[in-house]
């Protein structure tokens, strides 16, 4: 997802993606160390370390590209923890998208489970 991505999906899906991917980002650049000192150079690197340390940002789309689900996955989709997956206006997606959630899962091999994943849960 790029940041005119998040933004578009933030009003489709009436949510705040928009914020956690541009929060996510600035961390992601405040983390970049330039491989030298000299000025001319100090950016040759860094926009391969945003992607490589920044959260992956998912849409789940139904058949006609309608947004359902947006997750926000651990880098490269690896480890655990850090997730975040919600439907439309911050609703619980898991009851009605379950499987979907399941094979992005599965596609990544991790765990995206409700109780971890949900951050709205009463």
């Amino acid at each position: 997802m790029t940041e005119g991505e998040a933004v578009a999906e933030s009003l489709e899906m009436r949510h705040a993606v928009e914020k956690h991917y541009r929060r996510e980002r600035e961390r992601a650049i405040e983390a970049f160390q330039p491989r030298t000192s000299v000025f001319i150079e100090q950016d040759i690197g860094k926009e391969d370390h945003i992607r490589r340390s920044m959260p992956l940002f998912l849409t789940l789309r139904d058949e006609e590209g309608k947004a359902l689900v947006t997750a926000m996955l651990p880098p490269k989709g690896k480890g655990s923890g850090g997730c975040i997956i919600v439907g439309p206006g911050n609703t619980d997606p898991y009851p009605e998208h379950a499987d979907a959630i399941k094979a992005l899962a599965d596609h990544y091999r991790i765990t995206l489970d409700r109780v971890s994943c949900y951050p709205y849960r009463r």
